[in-house]
């Protein structure tokens, strides 16, 4: 089973081009998923207790990630000292669990291919683990226009986007690079197109 790799710039449309991809038949790691179950572990709830205090936990007593994310994302001198911390927290442990489901989706057998869809694949550490690795490209308007709808303010999409690698870094890191700035049928023949590269004599519908 091959593991893809998708990077790109903040709401570039990372998680389209792994549905395009799951359409194919590969199965899909989310590792903003796997991020917010960590969350949610009683050693990282401590963790985050000790560093941050009850400030940033909802009634039920879980960590708010709104909250948690104004603190590591936030304007202040302190905050890439905080995303370090909570970075060194989270990433081990995202990063088995990720491990995990790449073992059972091998032992299973069933797809081809496996996407793994993580912001911060680079940073992480991730991509030693793909075969291959897929940039999505967006213009700069495009993607702060969709983080807007998403309920973002303009600096929040700038501080967002200036946490991780720069958007030449990443595309140079890629073995492909796939345009998502216009239709959803442009952007799927592009990945049709990709997936008959890792799998030659894949015939579309």
């Amino acid at each position: 089973m091959k593991l893809i790799g998708i990077i790109g710039g903040v709401a570039s449309g990372k998680s389209v081009v792994a549905k395009c991809l799951a359409e194919l038949g590969a199965a899909v790691l989310d590792a903003d998923a796997a991020g917010h179950a960590v969350l949610l572990e009683p050693q990282v709830e401590q963790a985050a207790s000790v560093r941050w205090g009850n400030a940033i936990f909802t009634p039920d007593g879980h960590i708010d990630r709104r909250l948690l994310a104004a603190i590591v994302f936030g304007p202040g001198a302190e905050a890439p000292t905080e995303l370090k911390y909570l970075e060194s927290l989270t990433h081990p442990r995202i990063r088995q669990r990720l491990l995990d489901k790449i073992a059972v989706l091998t032992k299973q057998g069933i797809h081809r291919a496996a996407v793994l869809d993580a912001p911060v694949l680079l940073k992480a550490g991730w991509d030693e683990l793909c075969d291959a690795i897929v940039y999505v490209d967006a213009p700069h308007a495009v993607r702060q226009a969709r983080a807007l709808q998403r309920g973002w303010t303009a600096e929040e999409f700038a501080r967002r986007e200036g946490a991780q690698e720069s958007l030449p870094e990443k595309q140079a890191r890629a073995d492909k690079t796939i345009d998502n700035s216009g239709s959803l049928e442009h952007t799927r023949r592009q990945v049709r197109d990709f997936w008959g590269f890792l799998f030659p004599g894949f015939r579309p519908d």
